[in-house]
């Protein structure tokens, strides 16, 4: 679908939902039926780089707890491709929670639209001019990313048409 598509049928589904809401509906969550509330990397570190090719990688001060956390948060919840730091893939060597920890980061960043708040990971991240590529082992940069931004555009407001159906959903009842 094209973009005013999209537009379109995320402003039917906002009248949807207020006039459910307004003709009376009321908002009742059980426990057993609660959504999920879709979590991002607050904007503590609101650094802007521009004008440059740019990575996010993990920060060598970070704690490991705070790692870990952040890097599951990534390659689950977040859909960073983290197939390439799985054994035996190109970026699995060397296997340090930081090198796994900073693919991740950076997959994560590129297809969010290379962002400030797509590189924060709970302070555990940084944005980085130097490419971190080794070896075989080649990073995402915010060049190739940038063809894949009317994927990232579509996947977006996907997700914000699934949020706003189970919230109306959800008023309904």
């Amino acid at each position: 679908m094209k973009s005013k598509e999209w537009i379109i049928i995320y402003e039917l589904l906002m009248v949807e939902c207020y006039l459910v809401v307004a003709m009376g509906g009321r908002l009742q969550q059980k426990t057993e039926s609660t959504i999920p509330t879709p979590t991002f990397s607050p904007p503590e570190a609101n650094r802007t780089v521009t004008d440059s090719t740019t990575w996010c990688v993990a920060h060598p001060g970070a704690s490991q707890f705070d790692l870990e956390n952040a890097l599951d948060w990534a390659c689950g919840v977040g859909g960073a491709d983290c197939s390439s730091v799985q054994p035996g893939a190109a970026c699995y060597q060397p296997d340090t929670l930081l090198s796994h920890a900073s693919y991740a980061f950076n997959s994560y960043y590129q297809h969010n639209g290379n962002s400030d708040v797509a590189c924060n990971f709970g302070g555990t991240a940084t944005i980085t001019s130097r490419d971190p590529s080794y070896g075989s082992c080649k990073y995402l940069s915010s060049e190739s990313a940038s063809e894949s931004s009317t994927l990232f555009q579509i996947g977006f407001l996907t997700k914000i048409l699934e949020i706003l159906i189970l919230l109306c959903l959800n008023t309904r009842l």
